[in-house]
């Protein structure tokens, strides 16, 4: 879990910190270092009660351990501990985020766009649901059934008509349904999903954008999960069709923290019109005094923001550029390649059904049951067993009909059913699959 090379390098990176500082009348802040220390042991014992997220066999929830590189840049920014809304606050970090952000936006082949850090991908969708709104006032937001919960509630905060697209059985948003409600007529925006958080699928984005392109309706991609699999090289057809339209989107959301090796909270926002900065303008004279340049605080809805934030990054672009063919790329590949071959390996086991193929690295399946009640207790069964073996999974509740479209034989005896789910997001995971089916297995003859 630690490695202490990791305390070797910050230590060496903070002497070269501080010697930028030399010149400085002598000042030291002390502290009470027995008193700290005692403190720390406890906070230790209690972070002790989490999951191993840094694990393999950790294959729940959406929770990707930082590169090393990321933590120790982290660190290293908290003895200043720059606030990235003013110049004044961060000026090193306001210029590495700006950077950060040019370098993400030629991901989805943006060369100036406007953008920004974001305390996560709920943050960012918000800022780019709000630009749509100014845009297109009174106009109704569209997202599909599996877009991610928080863009209903982002609407109810703002004020903005918001209404739920259906779903294909793959996940996909229903087209048919999204012409339905662009011949109404007051439609203003289409939120395309490119990786949702139940299945990681992608939201077919070339055909919505030619749907939305008649009317004038704006397309937003919320890509926080799945936005870095741009750079992949192992994609399958329809969406690596939809990725090559990405720059074709009004505004993208990326999240850092998801596939971009960096700690909680480090989302993004990203507009292909600078222009759309001009709703974000405002008068805070004590702020702005220091610099002609932009203030990132001029374009962000959030005020103050971690500097630190845009320092892990951009210590990982270094090492880790994140262009096509390098090893960053490669990484997002072994993913892929890791849900596909774990979804082979379910299929070809009788004691599960996995659903939609995984375009992504998600992998939902169920467990072998002659009902859906009888499957959900199997599931959340295995889900408890699985956990005595270190291996740690996750739930997901889906509509009845959906587990059916994949097991026709299964019969429908309550509205919903329980699936397990597995995000293999760390690219060890490649390595780590057979006992992983081996623990499963395993659970599934400990089934009542």
């Amino acid at each position: 879990m630690i490695n202490r090379d990791e305390l070797d390098v910050l230590r060496a990176a903070l002497e070269k910190l501080e010697s930028g500082f030399a010149d400085l009348p002598h000042f030291e802040a002390t502290f009470d270092t027995a008193a700290v220390s005692t403190v720390m042991q406890q906070v230790a014992e209690r972070m002790q009660d989490n999951y191993p997220y840094f694990h393999p066999l950790y294959a729940g929830q959406m929770l990707k351990p930082p590169h090393p590189v990321a933590r120790i840049a982290y660190a290293l920014s908290l003895w200043i501990n720059p606030n990235n809304h003013a110049l004044d606050g961060g000026r090193a970090s306001s210029a590495l985020e700006k950077e950060c952000i040019v370098e993400l936006g030629s991901m989805f082949g943006w060369d100036s766009p406007l953008g920004h850090l974001t305390g996560g991908g709920t943050m960012a969708n918000l800022e780019a649901l709000w630009i749509a709104s100014q845009l297109q006032p009174g106009k109704r937001i569209v997202a599909s059934e599996q877009a991610h919960y928080t863009h209903a509630r982002i609407c109810e905060v703002l004020g903005i008509p918001f209404t739920a697209v259906r779903c294909t059985p793959a996940g996909h948003m229903d087209l048919s349904h999204l012409d339905e409600l662009l011949d109404q007529g007051n439609v203003g925006t289409v939120v395309a999903t490119i990786g949702n958080t139940g299945f990681g699928e992608v939201d077919p984005l070339p055909e919505i954008l030619e749907r939305a392109g008649q009317p004038g309706v704006r397309v937003h991609a919320d890509a926080a999960y799945g936005g870095y699999f741009t750079l992949a090289s192992k994609l399958g057809d329809k969406a690596r069709a939809a990725y090559d339209r990405l720059h074709d989107a009004d505004s993208i959301v990326i999240d850092p923290h998801k596939h971009g090796l960096q700690p909680y909270g480090c989302g993004c926002v990203l507009f292909r019109d600078p222009a759309d900065g001009r709703f974000y303008k405002h008068d805070s004279p004590y702020t702005y005094f220091s610099s002609e340049q932009l203030h990132l605080g001029e374009i962000s809805l959030e005020c103050s923001r971690p500097g630190a934030s845009a320092v892990a990054l951009w210590a990982t672009h270094r090492l880790l550029p994140p262009v096509k063919g390098g090893d960053f790329a490669r990484d997002l590949d072994r993913c892929l390649q890791a849900g596909r071959d774990f979804w082979s390996r379910l299929d070809a086991s009788p004691s599960f059904h996995p659903l939609m193929h995984p375009e992504l690295d998600i992998v939902v399946y169920a467990v072998d049951s002659p009902d859906t009640a009888t499957a959900s207790a199997r599931a959340a069964e295995l889900f408890e067993l699985a956990a005595t073996d270190n291996l740690h999974l996750a739930l997901i509740e889906l509509p009845a009909e959906m587990l059916q479209a994949y097991v026709p034989g299964i019969r429908a005896t309550t509205d919903t059913v329980t699936c397990l789910r597995s995000v293999l997001m760390k690219p060890e995971h490649e390595e780590w699959l057979e006992p992983i089916m081996s623990i499963l297995e395993r659970g599934v003859s400990r089934l009542k």
